[in-house]
């Protein structure tokens, strides 16, 4: 197993340092930001912490301990800690059979596989019999640019918002990811739990209050919302404050919770503000943008000039995370640019 861990140990690759693909590094790094900036991975270690006084926590993975740090909490907790191998699906099927047993497991791997590869596990083992599974997808969007379509995650928030008795969640940085696990542990049923690179750019400088299924507001303004989730609430911050430098308000709201979505935060987005645009590290179908929309629609909320702002319905290609958000306007420039095109 130990061996397995180092086949699969990708940190090097993601802070831009491993040896023979430099060559393919950007000017800054793998996914633009100077390497010294990047938070930690603070997965493996926030759940030993909360493993210190729960008992309940145990910790599951598919041959990837060290690309999702769980190798952080095997170190501390090493008899509740489980390493699959490469069998996502047999993970998420043992994950449901230790909640039966009153445990609450959390099972991670690469969002593209615990996302569409175990999609009937999740549903059929965890959200049917309201096992309180917490699946962690990790690297989600096209943060494994390099690694292609088989590794990128565009539709897994379309996919599992629709699967009932299911809560589906977006981390916004380190911090933030600290908040959700410390509410996953009371949660009812089994949960969802995006990450992208799990080195993201700070957004809470401490640890925030959350409420699951309640939006946070960090930005306030009246010429339009910008709603993000997950990885987009930095770069939409940093576009509203160049959309200030020209003189327009924007709103900026954090989404973190797909499932169930906050319907009076939309609401009163489309009533306080001039347009809505929504910005997600997903395919513009079916996820946080849809899901605004039949908001929007069902709720009888004032019309104002709203759009999806996303990747658009393709597999994207392959190449680094920076070029690929900016390839597709998710990057500040671009959601300021997209923002200015709405209110246009």
């Amino acid at each position: 197993m130990t061996a397995g861990f180092d086949a699969q140990d990708q940190a090097e690759i993601f802070r831009g340092t491993a040896s023979g693909v430099t060559s393919l590094k950007d000017a800054k790094s793998f996914d633009g930001t100077d390497t010294r900036a990047i938070p930690a991975f603070v997965f493996g270690e926030e759940l030993a912490d909360i493993a210190d006084r729960d008992e309940r926590v145990v910790v599951l993975t598919a041959d990837l301990a060290r690309s999702n740090r769980a190798g952080d909490f095997a170190e501390r907790h090493p008899g509740r800690f489980y390493n699959l191998g490469i069998a996502e699906k047999n993970m998420v099927t043992a994950a449901a059979g230790l909640a039966s047993t009153g445990l609450v497991p959390f099972a991670a791997t690469f969002a593209s596989f615990s996302a569409l590869l175990c999609y009937e596990q999740i549903r059929t083992d965890c959200a049917y019999p309201k096992m309180p599974v917490r699946v962690v997808g990790h690297h989600a969007g096209m943060s494994m640019g390099f690694y292609g379509t088989s590794h990128h995650a565009l539709e897994d928030l379309g996919i599992l918002r629709t699967m009932a008795d299911l809560t589906v969640v977006c981390a916004t940085d380190a911090n933030h990811l600290r908040a959700l696990l410390r509410l996953s542990m009371d949660r009812p049923g089994a949960m969802y739990i995006r990450l992208g690179r799990g080195r993201d750019p700070e957004v809470y400088p401490e640890v925030p209050e959350l409420e699951i299924g309640r939006a946070v507001r960090l930005r306030e303004g009246a010429d339009l919302t910008i709603i993000a989730t997950g990885t987009e609430v930095r770069p939409s911050l940093d576009a509203a404050e160049a959309l200030a430098a020209d003189g327009i308000a924007a709103r900026v709201v954090d989404m973190h919770t797909i499932a169930p979505l906050d319907r009076e935060e939309v609401v009163a987005a489309a009533r306080e503000t001039g347009a809505v645009l929504t910005v997600e590290e997903h395919n513009v179908t079916g996820g946080l943008g849809t899901a605004v929309a039949e908001t929007l629609l069902e709720s009888g909320a004032p019309r104002v000039p709203f759009r999806r702002h996303g990747v658009p319905d393709e597999y994207v290609p392959v190449g680094p995370p920076a070029a690929l958000y900016a390839h597709y306007r998710l990057d500040a420039a671009g959601i300021a640019a997209v923002a200015r095109e709405v209110l246009g």
